[in-house]
């Protein structure tokens, strides 16, 4: 299988992160060399949602960390077993899938406990007693299926959970001294102990070579309930073996298990394991239910998660755990942002109102056809970016653009842009901090950090009667984090002009710097601002080096 790549904008995602994320995928399988797959750092807005909805393409899958986790590696999918499986299987199905633990479920595939070839070579070694066969209860069904014995009397499903096991080498008025009620005895073709130890009330007697009982014995047998079996095993291999039935829950580890879940994240994971000794660790979903084992052997093959970040290249931006992917491209067209990488990559930065305009250049150098939805798509992160092309941010390359994508997607820009700007105004069923963060980015410079949010609305009156909501929120934001700065832009699009709000620390002197004017407590409408990009935040940016 193709490794998968993943596709994806920034957090607070506006309609050119998640639309740029999809038709990038879109442009990127067509090329070939990959398995692309867009994704979201964040819920999408009421704008962006409508775009989907009207060309009907599905809104992508969320993605709120990107650091590799436990469901990304190959770990053994090695199954479950019951606690009455006899150590011959369990070494035989460690074997079968190059394992050296096994883990022991219960019936509602949970984890019971874990038993290693460690635990499996203890059995045999550190075993002196002969009654541990019956106080580990083997089930007989163990005994006939270790022996490859034949069973010619008696239940195979009881257990033999008393006595001990014994040779019958001796003549039967020897044997009266080690043999007793409840033991299973091993014996040779011999009718004199065979009848002895059944006189005597063993619970099953094993014959040796394949041998055959005399018809007296068999229903000697079957009246005192005395099971009979006959390996094809010299008495030394059948007494060697007789240990190997015993059952693993017998030997199992079952306090302390440690396992991990699929959505564990693998550097946490590998910070836990190299405390532990086991080699094995079993993993389970988030329901507990077990699916496999994970090796510290699997987690030195780990490969990092590929990614291509679009319309964004700065860290407090990216998607959680950027540090720990593998960095490929970065399509954008906002100010260099520090992004570090350990490998090159490529690095698109043009100075343009959209990165979805940058992508309708790729598609344009590669010879790549565009399909309705996906220029569809494509225009309508321009015509939001660009606010119909009334932005600062829009150039003339951002115009013909969407121009010629809204022939290939069939739409009057117009008529659409008018639509799209209505359903993206309509925040009448959102929450105040739904609204903040509906298109919030974080930033940095000299030292400071501050954040900046924005809302578009074609409704003045909507916005003013938000405005005091906003500004109440915002304070409370802001003692959560006395050190941040905030401010928020509350663009009319037909007025194309601004109510920018601010809280924190120097913010109102910043503005005051900035717009050379005295600040209201409650926001300043500045004419003509319609971009954060081009004209919010530089001006920010040159008060706080000025200050």
């Amino acid at each position: 299988m193709e490794k998968e790549i993943i596709i994806v904008g920034h957090k607070n995602p506006d309609s050119d992160s998640i639309c740029s994320a999809i038709a990038y995928a879109q442009l990127k399988n067509q090329q070939g060399g990959g398995s692309y797959v867009p994704k979201r750092a964040g819920e999408i807005n009421k704008e962006t949602a409508f775009v989907l909805d009207y060309f009907g393409v599905k809104e992508p899958d969320f993605l709120s960390d990107i650091r590799c986790r436990v469901r990304d590696i190959d770990y053994k999918k090695v199954p479950g077993v019951d606690r009455n499986m006899s150590i011959r299987e369990a070494y035989t199905t460690m074997k079968q899938y190059d394992t050296t633990t096994l883990c022991i479920t219960n019936e509602d595939n949970r984890v019971d406990g874990i038993i290693s070839m460690t635990d499996i070579a203890g059995s045999d070694m550190d075993v002196y007693d002969n009654q541990v066969v019956s106080h580990a209860q083997t089930p007989f069904r163990n005994i006939v299926r270790t022996l490859d014995a034949r069973v010619l009397c008696g239940d195979v499903d009881k257990v033999f959970d008393e006595g001990r096991v014994s040779i019958g080498a001796n003549t039967p008025e020897r044997m009266v001294n080690y043999v007793s009620k409840g033991d299973v005895v091993i014996l040779g073709n011999r009718f004199e102990s065979q009848f002895f130890a059944i006189e005597v009330g063993a619970s099953c007697v094993i014959l040796c070579t394949d041998s055959e009982p005399n018809p007296t014995i068999l229903e000697l047998a079957i009246a005192r309930e005395c099971m009979i079996l006959s390996s094809p095993y010299d008495t030394y291999t059948v007494a060697r073996l007789l240990n190997q039935s015993m059952p693993i829950g017998h030997f199992m580890k079952s306090k302390n298990i440690l396992s991990f879940e699929l959505d564990d994240f693998t550097d946490e994971v590998k910070e836990v394991m190299s405390k532990e000794r086991f080699r094995y660790f079993p993993v389970t979903d988030h329901q507990g239910q077990y699916l496999g084992m994970l090796s510290k052997r699997n987690l030195l093959a780990l490969e990092k998660k590929q990614v291509i970040l679009v319309d964004h290249n700065e860290k407090n931006q990216a998607v959680d755990g950027i540090q720990g992917a593998e960095i490929l491209e970065i399509i954008d067209h906002h100010r260099l942002g520090g992004m570090e990488s350990i490998n090159p990559l490529l690095f698109r930065n043009q100075p343009l109102g959209c990165t979805a305009t940058i992508l309708y250049q790729i598609a344009q150098e590669n010879g790549l056809e565009l399909k309705r939805e996906t220029a569809g798509l494509l225009c309508s992160a321009i015509l939001s970016d660009t606010l119909m092309f009334r932005s600062p941010t829009c150039t003339a390359v951002d115009r013909a653009a969407a121009e010629a994508l809204a022939q290939i997607a069939e739409i009057d820009i117009e008529v659409y842009a008018q639509k799209m700007f209505e359903a993206g105004s309509d925040l009448s069923s959102r929450s105040i901090e739904e609204i903040f963060y509906q298109d919030y980015k974080t930033f940095s410079t000299s030292g400071k950090n501050f954040g900046v949010g924005q809302i578009t609305s074609v409704s003045r009156a909507g916005l003013q009667q938000l405005q005091p909501k906003v500004l109440e929120f915002m304070k409370e934001k802001q003692k959560q984090n006395p050190e941040m700065m905030y401010f928020f832009m509350m663009t009319n699009i037909i007025e194309e002009n601004s109510i920018v709000l601010c809280c924190g620390g120097s913010a109102r002197e910043l503005l005051t710097i900035a717009y050379h004017r005295e600040i209201p407590a409650e926001g300043v409408t500045i004419e003509g601002m319609v971009s954060r990009k081009k004209q919010l935040l530089p001006d920010l940016i040159a008060a706080i080096q000025q200050r």
